[in-house]
């Protein structure tokens, strides 16, 4: 399929480590942002604790893991494996993390949502809401949001679905709410707008497209966002990716390092030994993880000092490249 005219070309997005631990400073220094971190912490620790808890057991039926037998063999080539107890060893965990991709996005948004004063939308099929996952009201204005998991998730027929059922209850929408202004943002919790399989941006051409009996304000060509006007109804629709996505949420540029400081802290016990210079298989690992840009003397008492190859290791995934300074 050819590229179309009009879709931006994102330029790679670059992270300082030192920028990095500048926002972790002003996080542990602000009283409020504290206190925020501490709440989703809690929240996080609970509800990752039953999430844990539903995984699949090691005493699960191979049958219920959906195994594809072909990858398995061509797994096991790669392996050079010889028994049937060598693969074994890596199904579980292999299903464990598939479990875990289908079910941990929601949990994070009915942790990180209400925090920040968005509503969390209960899913409802076949309804004018059944599209929205978070909702908040500011102003005359009504936000409103659709979050997936990760920049590739979406393709083609769900792209065309989002942008009917925005065209086709957005006037519901605003009518319910009182305004007369929506701003809908269909949000992405981690990645870029660079590895995006560029879905995401078809919903702004396809509203575009489908616009009828409305006009069209503002064009997504070369842009993340576009602006219609239908039956007095103003409705601004952004694509925000990772990052975007959670400053806009939390309304703060520091609120990206409120989230990871809080799963950080729910997820990982700190070690009271420096991390050791491990030998990785992955070629970049090392370098991701690298506490070269941590000064001697920089101490925070939101994370521990080993906690802090993690912060660097969990938002490598909201970039396409991390530098040291």
């Amino acid at each position: 399929m050819p590229r179309h005219a009009g879709l931006p070309k994102p330029t790679k997005t670059s992270i300082p480590k030192s920028l990095l631990l500048q926002f972790l400073q002003t996080v542990d220094n602000d009283a409020a942002a504290r206190a925020r971190v501490l709440a989703l912490e809690t929240e996080f620790r609970q509800r990752v604790g039953i999430h844990i808890g539903s995984l699949p057991a090691k005493d699960a039926e191979f049958a219920k893991f959906n195994t594809n037998p072909f990858v398995l063999m061509i797994h096991s080539r790669n392996k050079g494996y010889r028994n049937i107890d060598q693969i074994e060893c890596d199904i579980l965990p292999a299903k464990v993390f598939s479990s875990m991709e289908t079910s941990a996005g929601r949990m994070v948004e009915a942790v990180v949502l209400p925090v920040y004063g968005w509503e969390v939308v209960p899913s409802q099929m076949h309804s004018a809401d059944s599209v929205l996952d978070g909702k908040k009201k500011v102003g005359n204005v009504l936000c409103l949001a659709t979050l997936k998991s990760g920049p590739r998730c979406l393709n083609d027929e769900m792209s065309k679905d989002i942008a009917e059922d925005i065209l086709a209850n957005c006037e519901h929408w605003a009518n319910e709410h009182g305004v007369r202004e929506i701003d809908f943002t269909y949000g992405v919790l981690y990645g870029t707008r660079k590895q995006s399989n560029k879905k995401d941006w078809h919903i702004l051409r396809n509203i575009e497209e489908k616009l009828a009996g409305g006009t069209l304000l503002e064009s997504p060509n070369g842009c993340w966002r576009c602006k219609f006007q239908k039956n007095g109804i103003t409705v601004t629709v952004t694509i925000r990716i990772g990052t975007e996505l959670w400053n806009y949420i939390g309304g703060t540029e520091s609120m990206f390092t409120e989230l990871s400081t809080s799963i950080i802290r729910a997820c990982i016990i700190p070690s009271e030994v420096e991390p050791e210079n491990y030998v990785f298989q992955i070629s970049d690992l090392p370098a991701i993880v690298s506490m070269q840009s941590v000064p001697e003397n920089f101490n925070v008492a939101l994370l521990q000092r080993s906690q802090l190859e993690w912060f660097f290791f969990f938002a490598r995934h909201f970039c396409d490249q991390m530098t040291e300074a």
